[in-house]
């Protein structure tokens, strides 16, 4: 990849003047501070036990994060990048796309970490704009790179501007990942709590959409919804518990869960990569479509 700092990094001749200028622009970077308290409070966030030590109790000999942690010191990073400089830009009709993560290293559970965002690819959808950032996240000590993350949001109404209108191949971050004609090859459920929400912002995604109803209400939810990320990091929690670690992890998020409803994940394990559906069970509605895992490679199972 080229040089992340360089203003021209993800120059593309195809696009329009106005995303050109857009992005020559570098958001400053943003730290991110965090202790095993932190990491115990995302563990929970997204559904970990009391009774998992390893994912809930600091003293634990094997003690960690569960890998989808890796999209929480990116959050203010790239949730702050302007994009007011699209036509019509509405932040009440952006939707979260699709996210990436890229695990580049052991993750530590504690000390200091920065993530600078760019701007990636911006496509025309003609009554929408996508918009993908991408964040590199390094220990701010070493600058050593930990996590990689590439997130989409979609903006409705903030089409026209021209350019490029169809994305470019991203390898496993643009990845289909259509299932398989066949029964998966795991499948694991788990019933979210009706406070799964409220826990959840509590590491970093304070959006009202999650814990007021009136708020929601706004955005045509008869109550609070669950966070997308939330809902990756269940999913991925089931397939570590299944097939063990893995390197990459990507999602498309295609629907809603309330808080308190069951989220099922079929997996079917094709080489290297595991590609994922999760469901809700009570309404029979795909959440998490176009996802996967890339495999660590000679990894055992993850102890359950």
């Amino acid at each position: 990849m080229a040089n992340f700092k360089d203003p021209k990094a993800f120059a593309d001749a195809e696009d329009s003047a106005l995303v050109t200028e857009a992005k020559q622009q570098i958001s400053a970077p943003v730290d991110y501070q965090f202790t095993e308290r932190d990491v115990i409070l995302y563990n929970l966030g997204i559904g970990a036990t009391a009774k998992e030590l390893q994912w809930t109790f600091e003293g634990d000999d094997e003690f960690a994060a569960l890998p989808t942690f890796g999209v929480i010191p990116q959050f203010q990073a790239s949730g702050g990048m302007a994009l007011d400089w699209l036509p019509n830009f509405n932040p009440a009709k952006l939707l979260h796309g699709e996210q990436y993560l890229s695990l580049k290293a052991p993750i530590p559970t504690s000390g200091n970490l920065v993530s600078e965002a760019r701007l990636m690819e911006v496509l025309d959808k003609g009554k929408a704009a996508a918009v993908t950032s991408i964040v590199e996240t390094r220990d701010k000590d070493t600058g050593e790179l930990i996590f990689e993350n590439q997130s989409t949001v979609f903006i409705r109404g903030a089409g026209g501007f021209g350019g490029r209108r169809v994305g470019k191949d991203r390898g496993a971050a643009s990845a289909i990942n259509a299932p398989p004609k066949r029964a998966p090859d795991a499948t694991l459920e788990e019933q979210t709590s009706p406070s799964q929400a409220a826990l959840y912002r509590l590491s970093g995604d304070s959006n009202p959409l999650h814990i007021l109803p009136e708020f929601a209400a706004i955005g045509g939810f008869d109550q609070p919804i669950l966070h997308g990320l939330c809902s990756m990091g269940i999913a991925g929690k089931h397939v570590l518990k299944s097939f063990g670690e893995y390197t990459d992890i990507k999602v498309r998020f295609a629907g809603v869960v309330f808080p308190g409803e069951t989220l099922v994940t079929h997996m079917w394990k094709e080489g290297s990569k595991v590609v994922f559906v999760t469901k809700v069970k009570e309404r029979d509605t795909i959440v998490l479509a176009s996802a996967a895992v890339t495999l660590k490679e000679s990894q055992p199972k993850a102890k359950l």
